[in-house]
């Protein structure tokens, strides 16, 4: 019996279009999760970020005994309530929330934007976040919370509380609806 020399291995037209309906299906499946898990590593990147600035704010304050200010600073140096924009950390010496090198502060720290469409909230109009020397808010009316919000993906807000007394309190989701509330119970929600 002579075998056929020309016959070659390989896939059928129905099998390949069989693979192929089922990667494109597994792929349909994964790909809304996969587009919610960058989502998610986005806001947990940029409250991590955020936590850290504030750290260095009132570590800074508490180290050289003195205001440090955490804001985001217009073209005149002034801090005003884009929290969208970059942030800025800087010596504040009479705790004005204006920047002044010329009077020896210096900048310590900055943090890059957000991403264009999500949103960054400091209480309702909070234009800056001053320690003082104690490490607790320099003046009263300063503590709110930092709220994070993703543009049309509200369910992966997250937030930092800031206390009077300086501490530093993430949010977090405590419960099988896995929304972040603050410690009190609220839900993290930009205006």
């Amino acid at each position: 019996m002579l075998k056929n020399p020309l016959r070659l291995s390989g896939f059928t037209l129905i099998e390949t279009l069989v693979a192929m309906a089922i990667v494109i299906s597994l792929f349909t499946i994964a790909l809304p999760s996969f587009a919610e898990l960058i989502i998610k590593i986005r806001v947990d990147n940029e409250i991590s970020s955020l936590n850290r600035l504030i750290f260095v704010a009132r570590n800074t304050a508490i180290n050289n005994s003195n205001n440090v200010t955490l804001c985001p600073l217009d073209h005149e140096n002034t801090c005003n309530n884009s929290w969208n924009k970059v942030l800025s950390v800087f010596v504040d010496s009479n705790n004005n929330k204006i920047f002044e090198p010329h009077d020896g502060e210096t900048i310590i720290s900055v943090k890059s934007a957000i991403a264009d469409n999500d949103k960054l909230q400091y209480g309702k109009k909070r234009i800056g976040l001053t320690y003082s020397a104690t490490g607790h808010l320099s003046g009263w009316g300063q503590n709110a919370t930092f709220k994070y919000c993703p543009k049309g993906h509200d369910n992966f807000s997250r937030g930092i509380v800031i206390a009077v007394s300086g501490r530093i309190y993430k949010s977090s989701s405590n419960n099988n609806q896995h929304v972040d509330k603050t410690r009190s119970g609220k839900k993290i929600i930009c205006e």
